[in-house]
């Protein structure tokens, strides 16, 4: 099976001359999955939806593989990003910051770590410009605000009023901390952030209720389900069928055609 024109386009366009050592090692796999990645599921998810430009692609696709756990091929598809994508520094920064909250530290560390080296390789000077709009004081409230245009006005007061003393904390931290110090930081506009919140649970697993809460989110944001149908085309080749196809079950359930 040879590489399709399209796959090398697309490829090439994102990885430049670059040739993978599985392309001398293991050929045969590397011409179908190129033809599948980088041919068929572009061609679905641009038929799905044109506005998906290919930065946001390759941010989708960098937040899926940190969650999935794909340190290696993260290092690989951000160093392409930062260089042929247009994924800003601050842009790449942003999205290890935001799988802090999705994540974890535990996962995300070695992650953050991996940017910093692609940044210093490219020469940029570190530490980036402060993104984080909140302080101490303000970081409840505007976390708040930017929950409820997520989430919902009502379901978030229902969330906060309903929580019993012993488990409220946890509503304050989602709050305060998720939606305050991470979501509603710069660099970033917040329907991207939904979408890479999106490609983060579908590829961490067994999140499955948050999926779902996330899939009725975007549309708050202007998502709409031919996007998240396309985000999710473009994950296929990096988490596999079984968490995409979860991903698409909660999408069939949540939206309409």
């Amino acid at each position: 099976m040879a590489i399709s024109d399209a796959a090398r386009r697309n490829h090439d366009q994102l990885f430049g001359d670059r040739v993978s050592t599985l392309a001398r090692t293991d050929p045969e796999l590397i011409e179908y999955f190129d033809n599948f990645a980088f041919d068929e599921v572009y061609t679905d998810a641009a038929r799905l939806d044109e506005a998906l430009d290919p930065r946001t692609r390759v941010l989708v696709q960098l937040a899926a593989i940190l969650a999935a756990g794909g340190l290696a091929e993260f290092r690989v598809v951000a160093a392409a990003a930062l260089a042929r994508a247009g994924v800003t520094p601050v842009e790449l920064k942003e999205v290890v910051y935001q799988a802090v909250a999705y994540v974890g530290m535990a996962r995300t560390y070695d992650y953050l770590n991996a940017v910093n080296d692609i940044l210093t390789d490219a020469g940029v000077e570190l530490p980036l410009p402060e993104q984080s709009s909140t302080t101490a004081d303000t970081r409840f409230g505007q976390g708040l605000a930017v929950q409820k245009q997520i989430v919902g006005d009502e379901q978030v007061d229902a969330m906060h009023a309903d929580a019993p003393d012993d488990v409220k904390h946890f509503q304050r931290y989602l709050s305060a901390n998720c939606f305050g110090d991470t979501v509603g930081r710069g660099g970033l506009d917040l329907r991207t952030r939904e979408l890479l919140t999106f490609s983060m649970l579908v590829a961490l697993g067994g999140a499955d209720a948050q999926v779902r809460g996330h899939v009725t989110g975007n549309p708050n944001v202007g998502n709409t389900r031919p996007t998240l149908l396309a985000v999710l085309t473009m994950l296929v080749p990096y988490v596999g069928y079984p968490r995409t196809l979860n991903g698409l079950a909660a999408v069939t359930d949540v939206t309409s055609t």
